[in-house]
């Protein structure tokens, strides 16, 4: 289905909306338009192109709601979903938690499509994975991968005269590279709205390196060393902090931003006053929707702020509750870094270790926010500012929270993605002292 237009979209929700008999409606519609191609052994082993429409119903009687969905267009398909959503709202019981919809809303235009990444070909597809393959296949080393490009819409209307409406493009890479004989491995991810900021060949050879460089790992005792994450691993980690700043998590007592007699650590000082986090969804390298799934807007925000935590994230249900102003989940997150590259800061240490990336990464502790989780892709030893050479990957045992606290230094922020939860982010590499690291693994 062709990416529909904001006149387009807008019609198409009438529509819907006027077959409703509840006491309130709302409807989202998004489309999209995704091409990809995998990779595997250094070849191709698919690619394909994927159009899909959905539309979701909202129907409500007093606190009594239903949902129900639909990708097919025709007027009889319409009317039934909207009767379908009026019938499973009668079924259920009420809500005690039920806000009633937003009515209209402003919202500032958003800048996240890219022409040329909604232009995309297959050939072009082809050409980025070729030359991704020839720095592998030059290097005798094993690629797999996977290139992602996505264009599309989302709107949502309701009976109250709430309209929003957002084209967006991305376009996401990843690629692992193992030596021929496996015991090397390198990985780099890249993720953009606009496609022609993707160079392919440079994150391979980032990955193909790391690899070849990583062949002959040593195992070290585990403890705690100074550590410096490139932004990819600071990624898995920094996020559980954001997921954690729910406002009704922090007063109920369930997060580390609790206090004793139902207190939270809004305001006080967290971290390191060299950390600044915020959103921001016109910021020009990780531009994102201007409203969220319940139509709030998307504002430019400071979550925390030298150090100290500014706000936290409320729905409208617990903002009603506490007389707060409803805060939305953000789109993206920027941490403002430093001046320095990732060579500088590698430089500048006299014994540590380099962590490509983390995963596997689970919860310990909700109210420390303890994590848990392995390196992996390259992890490496320090001395007098130079890599010494490949060590074996490690278990670490670290909150965040102790991370941010144990701060030395923060080189320049660039955009990266998380591998946990495929959220883009602007964040620099990391260096941290005391990082604790409990065990070792023969994984590569």
């Amino acid at each position: 289905m062709p990416i529909l237009t904001k006149d387009e979209a807008q019609a198409l929700l009438k529509k819907i909306l006027s077959y409703s008999k509840a006491d309130e409606c709302e409807v989202n519609l998004t489309g999209t338009d995704n091409g990809n191609v995998r990779y595997a052994r250094n070849a191709v082993s698919t690619s394909g192109r994927i159009s899909q429409t959905q539309i979701v119903v909202a129907s409500a009687y007093g606190k009594k709601s239903g949902v129900a969905t639909i990708n097919e267009l025709d007027d009889a398909s319409l009317e039934k979903v909207v009767r379908r959503s009026e019938e499973l709202a009668q079924l259920a019981p009420e809500n005690p938690e039920y806000v009633p919809f937003l009515g209209p809303q402003q919202y500032k235009e958003s800048q996240t499509f890219v022409p040329a990444t909604a232009q995309i070909t297959p050939k072009q597809r082809t050409d980025m994975v070729a030359q991704s393959l020839q720095v592998s296949k030059d290097a005798k080393a094993v690629a797999a991968g996977f290139l992602e490009d996505s264009t599309g819409f989302s709107a949502m209307m309701n009976s109250k005269g709430l309209f929003a409406y957002n084209t967006f493009t991305n376009v996401a890479f990843n690629v692992t590279v193992r030596t021929e004989d496996g015991r090397g491995s390198g990985y780099a991810t890249r993720g953009y709205n606009d496609v022609t900021k993707l160079d392919t060949k440079k994150a391979t050879q980032i990955a193909t390196e790391k690899a070849v460089r990583s062949a002959d790992a040593k195992a070290i005792e585990p403890g705690k060393y100074t550590v410096i994450l490139e932004p990819a691993a600071v990624a898995v980690l920094l996020e559980r902090i954001l997921f954690g700043m729910d406002a009704r998590q922090a007063d109920e007592g369930r997060s580390y931003l609790s206090k004793a007699g139902g207190q939270t650590r809004l305001g006080e000082k967290l971290v390191d006053e060299r950390v600044t986090i915020y959103s921001d969804p016109q910021h020009p390298e990780l531009p994102t929707s201007t409203w969220s799934g319940d139509g709030l807007p998307q504002e430019k925000i400071s979550w925390i702020e030298k150090g100290v935590v500014k706000n936290l994230i409320y729905s409208r249900y617990w903002a009603e509750q506490k007389g707060a102003k409803a805060v939305p989940f953000p789109g993206g997150i920027i941490m403002q870094g430093g001046t320095k590259s990732l060579e500088d800061l590698i430089k500048g240490t006299k014994k540590g270790i380099l962590v490509t990336r983390l995963w596997y990464i689970r919860d310990v502790d909700p109210q420390s926010l303890l994590l848990t989780g392995l390196t992996r892709d390259g992890t490496f030893y320090i001395e007098n500012g130079k890599i010494k050479h490949p060590i074996k990957n490690l278990r670490f045992n670290e909150s965040p929270v102790i991370m941010l606290n144990n701060l030395e230094e923060l080189g320049k922020a660039e955009r990266t993605v998380s591998v946990e939860s495929e959220l883009n982010y602007v964040l620099p590499p990391l260096k941290i002292r005391d990082f604790t690291f409990t065990s070792l693994s023969d994984a590569v």
